[in-house]
């Protein structure tokens, strides 16, 4: 494969990274939401993942230990966006469920995700459409050979 192309692929796929994240922090940071760190923005996203997890599945979901959840957990509760709920099925599980604030901030990040795929495709026609899915899925296959 062409040099050229792979570096030019590289940086694209670098400077696109970078800049999701500074986005993100940004609005975060400028938003009623300011007390919230990108981490664990993130840690709300698995939780609404399903909307009612174990803390062993949203750990395994973010690839963290248990004990780092739980201090993760804990900091997210104080602040107003997650809640622990006992389990209806079995009273010794409990839940982790996202507050109405925790929902709110959820939905902004959810949106910009939302806005940002669709600010990607606007312009490319099917085909293009398929080019860049079987792109992003070759890339995705080898990160997941790589873990």
């Amino acid at each position: 494969m062409d040099q050229d192309r792979v570096n030019r692929v590289n940086d694209q796929l670098v400077l696109i990274f970078n800049e999701i994240l500074e986005i993100q922090e940004r609005v975060l940071k400028k938003s009623r939401f300011s007390d919230l760190t990108l981490k664990e923005m993130h840690t709300i996203e698995a939780i609404a993942q399903d909307g009612s997890l174990s803390s062993n599945q949203v750990a395994k979901n973010l690839k963290v230990t248990p004990g780092t959840l739980t201090v993760a957990i804990q900091g997210l509760e104080k602040k107003g966006y997650v809640k622990r709920v006992k389990s209806d099925k079995d009273r010794r599980v409990v839940l982790l469920q996202l507050t109405d604030r925790g929902q709110a901030i959820y939905q902004v990040h959810k949106n910009f995700h939302q806005e940002m795929v669709e600010e990607t495709l606007t312009g490319l026609d099917p085909k293009e459409v398929e080019v860049l899915t079987k792109g992003l899925n070759n890339l995705q296959q080898f990160l997941l050979k790589k873990k």
